[in-house]
């Protein structure tokens, strides 16, 4: 019992360490409010993905612990469960940002075609809606809604704030320029920032497939700790006698700590930094509406 206190004061010493090395570095370790709330509150098709996760994860802890009696087990099942839809999600959310960010590069170069039809901005942006890239088709149908009711800055104000990608600020802050400037290089400005953007896709994806590597590794030693216990469990019983009593269990709770320690790691390595939104755009399109309406 000594040895177990001995090893879980190393295990917080060492946590402490690292939650201070990473608060003198900056890195956030949990999730800001919002972030939580965007989580529990957020489209339909995101609750019910978590339902489901939550709902896999209690079934899973209820037959381990009716199988083997160990409560911590349990937990690290339900957990486990959950951590594997979230690892899954990093590919869908990596899939969705490649697609945006295409579609963004895109619909760029479609503007800047239909301006080289000696198009007006306003009349190339309207024909770009008609053949839009999907992902981002639906809030450029909303921007057409807007242009109806407000003026062509205010809308494409609007429509950065609709799609929500830094990509998308350096275009619609080029845009808001034109509108308000008459720039006469914009068709080669859209241009060189749609290569930009497709640059920046090119980049990411062969980071991707060096991660996803990484993945499949630890996969694979998850999987294979998983069959292991599994197979004792099954044909030498005796070997896990140990944990049924009350130091096995919190043995097995400093075990199962350090694989969803890796776990947590491995996926917020995993997980790319978004770049900051263009604040500049905001502030330029603040100011050219104050100053169209004074």
């Amino acid at each position: 019992m000594g040895s177990l206190v001995t090893a879980s004061a190393g295990a917080l010493f060492g946590l402490g360490l690292l939650l201070l090395i990473g608060g003198v570095r900056g890195r956030r370790y949990l999730p800001s409010g919002r972030a939580i709330a965007a989580r529990v509150f957020g489209t339909q098709v995101e609750r019910e993905a978590m339902l489901l996760s939550l709902a896999a994860a209690l079934v899973a802890a209820i037959v381990v612990v009716v199988a083997t009696g160990w409560p911590v087990a349990a937990v690290g099942a339900g957990i486990a469960v959950v951590m594997l839809r979230r690892g899954s999600g990093l590919s869908a959310d990596h899939r969705r940002y490649v697609s945006r960010t295409n579609a963004v590069a895109s619909w760029a170069e479609l503007v800047r075609d239909n301006m080289a039809g000696a198009a007006g901005l306003e009349q190339a942006l309207l024909a770009s809606v008609e053949v839009a890239p999907g992902p981002i088709v639906n809030e450029l149908r909303r921007f057409v809604l807007n242009l109806e009711r407000r003026s062509l800055v205010e809308s494409l104000h609007q429509l950065g704030e609709d799609l929500d990608h830094p990509s998308a600020d350096l275009v619609i802050a080029a845009l808001t320029n034109a509108a308000v400037m008459e720039v006469r290089e914009l068709g080669p400005l859209l241009g060189r920032l749609a290569e930009a953007t497709r640059a920046d896709t090119r980049m990411r994806e062969r980071v991707e497939v060096g991660r996803a590597r990484i993945r499949t590794s630890a996969r694979i030693v998850v999987a294979t700790t998983t069959l292991t216990i599994g197979l004792l469990w099954l044909f030498a019983r005796n070997l896990l006698v140990a944990y049924d009593s009350l130091a096995g269990q919190l043995w097995m709770c400093v075990v199962g700590s350090i694989f969803i320690i890796g776990g947590s790691a491995l996926r917020s390595y995993s997980r790319f930094d978004m770049p900051q939104r263009f604040e500049a755009r905001s502030r330029s399109v603040g100011s050219t509406s104050g100053a169209a309406g004074s």
